[in-house]
């Protein structure tokens, strides 16, 4: 989000349940059907037309958007592998730990002491991400990775709201277009895994 605004930045990302279908197909067996891998395409020519037409993309955004969304992918299969055998506040506590100790060093570079605001929105951030990774959990230990994922895309609408009325985010014709096809693409995924189960 350094690079991208938040609307660009996310929709790139939920490119994850593309390569979390492709990481299922080989690794956990799940079939995926030739309308299936259209739609993917489709959802993937979305994000061309991002890049290609929406605006400006910094190719440095661009490459990290695309390595968070592989492996995210990854994480949604790691999590419906493991999903039977272990509790789901195991994963999400596994999970925080690692993030607090490479997050935590990371940062060390560019601390700053918090003011009480600062507090409030970091201890906000954790608690909304410790629900939301518990409840992605239980769903991904529930159902089919490439049935679940896709759900995720429902996050780009509300990022695009929240992009343009609290960070004052414009977006181009393109870009609503690109976002369209994205979310078209794998809510269309959604109905016809759900059709035929």
């Amino acid at each position: 989000m350094h690079y991208l605004n938040i609307g660009k930045a996310v929709s790139f990302r939920y490119t994850a349940p593309i390569f979390a279908a492709i990481f299922a197909f080989f690794f956990l067996k799940e079939k995926i059907k030739p309308i299936q891998w259209l739609l993917f395409l489709i959802a993937f020519l979305g994000v061309l037309i991002i890049k290609g037409f929406g605006a400006y993309v910094e190719l440095i955004g661009l490459i990290f958007v695309l390595f968070s969304a592989i492996f995210i992918g990854i994480i949604f299969v790691v999590i419906r592998k493991i999903g039977n055998t272990e509790h789901p506040l195991v994963i999400i506590n596994y999970f925080m730990i690692m993030a607090f100790l490479f997050g935590g060093l990371m940062c060390l570079k560019y601390w700053e002491l918090p003011i009480l605001m600062h507090w409030i929105l970091f201890i906000s951030t954790g608690v909304f991400d410790y629900f939301g990774h518990l409840y992605m959990t239980k769903a991904f230990q529930t159902e089919e990775t490439n049935l679940v994922a896709p759900i995720k895309y429902l996050e780009v609408i509300f990022t695009i709201i929240i992009g343009t009325f609290w960070f004052g985010d414009i977006y181009k014709g393109w870009t609503l277009m690109g976002i369209l096809l994205i979310l078209s693409g794998l809510i269309y995924d959604i109905y016809i895994k759900r059709k035929t189960t």
